[in-house]
């Protein structure tokens, strides 16, 4: 009787990880074939799927108000979809190892955007943009970042990265009291 539950809860994870993967994956097409649509066709696309992220945001939300043992297990894909909504992360490459923290991935995901950047394969703003991701997804998974990458970070971060970081504490805060919450039952 222990793992009452425990089978459903593994297929509801599973499948709400496959409908993050389908999402992010979708703005990552939208994002390689930009150039065959015009930019109204571009922006009402990208718009819709950012929609369908903030309907699967709020039923997250829900499901978590409704069931705090899954707070742990989908804190990660919340702070994803977060992260997707409010444009701090425009990579959906960066979301996805985001979402599935993969903080090995993004450092090496860090490291080939500096050698292209270096290469002149990567304009530097770009480069700056994509480092700038990969290191805010990189503190708010824990990786401790050297002194050289908070100080770029710092230097360098954008008002809706700062927002992003803002957002995510406000959320690890409110999952604390649940979590404090649940304790007490």
């Amino acid at each position: 009787m222990a793992s009452r539950g425990k089978s459903e809860t593994e297929k509801l994870k599973k499948n709400l990880e496959e409908q993050l993967e389908r999402l992010v994956q979708q703005l990552a097409d939208l994002e390689e074939c930009r150039d065959d649509l015009d930019d109204e066709e571009f922006e009402e696309t990208k718009a819709e799927t950012l929609d369908q992220l903030q309907e699967f945001k709020s039923s997250l939300d829900k499901m978590l108000a409704g069931n705090l043992s899954l707070v742990d297990d989908f804190n990660g894909m919340q702070l994803a979809i977060q992260a997707a909504i409010s444009e701090a992360f425009k990579t959906p490459e960066v979301i996805k190892m985001f979402a599935k923290k993969q903080p090995g991935q993004l450092r090496q995901r860090l490291a080939e955007v500096r050698r292209d950047e270096k290469v002149g394969k990567l304009q530097k703003d770009t480069a700056m943009h994509l480092a700038l991701e990969i290191l805010t997804a990189l503190r708010k998974l824990g990786e401790t970042l050297t002194p050289e990458e908070e100080a770029y970070l710092k230097q360098n971060s954008s008002s809706s990265l700062r927002q992003f970081e803002q957002v995510t504490s406000d959320l690890a805060s409110s999952d604390k009291v649940l979590g404090m919450a649940g304790g007490a039952k």
